[in-house]
This record gives C-alpha cells, sequence and structure tokens, in this order.
C-alpha cells in the first residue's frame, strides 16, 4: 500500500480541504472509495486510517478528506481551531466541496490516483456526511454506488430538535453554540446555517433526492443509535425501496472512539467495513 496524507486543494470559498489517499501497491484500474464525515468529524476521527486500511486490502484506493468548513486546518486537521469557518459551514458549501472532491479524484491528470479507475468512484458517507452523500449522489453521475453509514434524514444538524423559542432566538442573536462533547468546545452556528436551508430546502429534502437515485445504494445503521436513530433509516429504505438496509446492534459511531488507542477495529466497526466492502465489490 501506498498512501499521502494532508494533501490540500482549495475548497468552498477559496478554504482549504485537507485529504488523504491510500493506494493499492501495483494498482491496476482499481475502484475509488470517498468518504465523507459527519458533523463534528473529521477524516483522521478514530481509527479511520485502519478503515482506510481494510478498504486498499480489499482491493480499493480510499480517499477521504475534511470539509473545507468543518472547523480543523491543514495544519491541525484532527482540531477544532477554526471557529469562525466552523460557524459558517452550512449544506450548500459541504456540496460544493464533494463536488470539488470528485472533481478532483476524476481529472485525468490527477497523478496521486493515475493508476485507479477514476470512471468507477464508490461514495461512503457517515452521519451528516451520509445526507450530504445522498444529496451529491444525486446530483452527479460520476457517483457509482454509495453507501451511508448512520446517515441522516434531514438537513437540520444540530438545531433539528430545538424549540421555536431558541429559533426565535438564534434569529435575533443571529449565533448559537452547539458544545461538543468530547472536546467540551463551545462551537458558534451562525444564523447562516438556518437561512441557507431554508432557501434550499426542497433541494436538500433527502428521502426526496434518495428516491432518484437509479445507481446501487445501502443504507447501514446501528440499531442503538440515539444520536441518529434508526427511524431515519427506515425513513430512507422506504423512500428508495431499492436500496438494502443493513442493520446491527451498535451505536452511532460503530463501537469507535477518538482518540483510537489499538491496531484493531471494533466489532461492530469490522461487521460495516465487511458489509460495505462485500457491496461495492458486487
Amino acid at each position: 500500500m501506498t498512501y499521502k496524507k494532508n494533501i490540500t486543494i482549495v475548497g468552498a470559498v477559496n478554504r482549504p480541504i485537507s485529504l488523504d489517499v491510500f493506494i493499492p501497491e501495483n494498482a491496476q484500474k482499481c475502484s475509488i472509495v470517498l468518504y465523507a464525515h459527519g458533523f463534528c468529524g473529521f477524516k483522521d476521527w478514530g481509527d479511520f486510517d485502519l478503515i482506510a486500511k481494510e478498504f486498499v486490502s480489499a482491493g480499493f484506493a480510499f480517499v477521504k478528506f475534511n470539509f473545507s468548513h468543518n472547523g480543523t486546518s491543514p495544519n491541525s486537521p484532527e482540531d477544532f481551531v477554526d471557529l469562525e469557518a466552523f460557524g459558517n459551514n452550512n449544506y450548500t458549501k459541504q456540496l460544493e466541496d464533494l463536488k470539488i472532491i470528485t472533481d478532483w479524484i476524476t481529472d485525468p491528470q490527477n497523478l496521486f490516483l493515475k493508476d485507479t479507475d477514476q470512471e468507477n468512484l464508490f461514495l461512503l458517507g457517515h452521519s451528516m456526511g451520509g445526507g450530504m452523500s445522498i444529496l451529491h449522489s444525486a446530483n452527479d453521475i460520476r457517483i457509482k454506488k454509495l453507501v451511508t453509514w448512520a446517515a441522516i434524514s434531514a438537513c437540520k444538524t444540530p438545531w433539528g430538535s430545538w424549540d421555536a423559542d431558541r429559533l426565535e432566538f438564534w434569529r435575533k442573536t443571529g449565533v448559537q453554540y452547539y458544545t461538543n462533547g468530547r472536546t467540551k468546545q463551545d462551537l458558534p452556528l451562525y444564523f447562516q446555517l438556518y437561512k441557507d436551508y431554508l432557501n434550499n430546502e426542497d433541494a436538500y429534502n433527502i428521502p426526496k433526492r434518495i428516491a432518484t437515485l437509479t445507481i446501487p445504494v445501502l443504507i447501514c445503521q446501528g440499531t442503538k443509535d440515539t444520536a441518529v436513530t434508526l427511524d431515519n433509516a427506515l425513513l430512507l429504505h422506504k423512500s428508495l425501496p431499492s436500496s438494502t438496509l443493513y442493520t446491527l446492534e451498535t451505536d452511532h459511531v460503530f463501537g469507535r472512539s477518538h482518540p483510537c488507542l489499538t491496531n484493531e477495529l471494533t466489532l461492530a466497526t469490522a461487521a460495516v467495513v465487511a458489509e460495505t466492502i462485500r457491496f461495492f465489490c458486487n
């Protein structure tokens, strides 16, 4: 296996995207898997280098990246050091990032991926990244297969459960804060996030958009997930009956944690990775 970490390209609003590329030795036209992380996530969260190696061992190239406005920086790809970028993140920018990365992967001049099948691109997204992956797949015919892990079914992260008073306070003040349970940071969310959703409510209707897909789709979901509950996966599967639904008894992150202190995947992660690889291989 060969790999290159923290490659930098220009993303939405000219902000940097950091990405990693993993390729099998002597790769000859292998398919490419692109991974999109979730809210308060990043490309190196937990054991994702180990996960990348599992895909490489199965014959795939693997690309993972940090969304341009996820709050990290090229110099600190695992820390939320740019809170202004985090506060200005929205679904439009994330979809622009996905298009930019798809363009980068499929560019015939891309020397990092010159020995891969750049026309055979599969997309894998977790949580909010899963919802964004659905929307991107509905807009981009270059995505040939899609897998979601604990995907959201509405573009309302993390404000979907807020009551009317809090939403009104958000509108008046222009900012609300989300406390990251791991780092204990109070991360800003500017009201532009809500306006971005309202301005694109139909285009960002995830169940409606997944229903338009004609590519193979696998929906993976933990039955003990309290962050994105099972009903989200059931709604997505109902919206696209041709999709495959795979459930397992686990939490939102499939038993993983950050930082990862082991060189072995959890049982749940190993199971969902194996199921994803089987799906991509068929």
